[in-house]
């Protein structure tokens, strides 16, 4: 049995700001814009991986959410304690250049981790932490 993950899931509060990081300074592509019932979702493909949608969802998609879960999902949203995603680079000083450039709030400077990666990190929009990561070379 073959598993491969084909969506992961990102809770935004601004999609418009989002799109600014995610397409503008990451350079991915918005592959759907989709709105039901009040909430939108933004699917969009990282180029080297075209069968991985990553998707941009309200903190509380589901329309059963409870006013008051929704009111907890968005406030665990705005202090940046929901998880966000790590990308892989081949170059992380060059990406931390491009995403600092976008004016993204900067949470680490590349630097050399004891795991053996050098990785930076920034906050989205919505106070996700995005993360860079590099092989070091053996």
């Amino acid at each position: 049995m073959a598993l491969t993950i084909s969506h992961t899931f990102i809770a935004v509060h601004d999609h418009d700001a989002a799109l600014a990081f995610y397409r503008d300074a990451l350079g991915l592509e918005v592959s759907k814009d989709v709105s039901y019932e009040g909430m939108r979702w933004v699917s969009l493909r990282p180029q080297a991986q075209p069968e991985l949608e990553i998707v941009l969802e309200p903190p509380a998609a589901d329309p059963n959410t409870s006013a008051a879960d929704r009111a907890v999902l968005t406030d665990l949203l705005a202090k940046g304690l929901l998880r966000g995603v790590i990308f892989a680079t081949d170059d992380c000083d060059a990406t931390y250049e491009r995403v600092a450039a976008s004016g993204a709030e900067v949470v680490q400077e590349p630097m050399d981790q004891h795991y053996g990666v050098r990785d930076c990190a920034f906050r989205d929009p919505s106070g996700n932490l995005i993360r860079f990561t590099q092989a070091k070379q053996a």
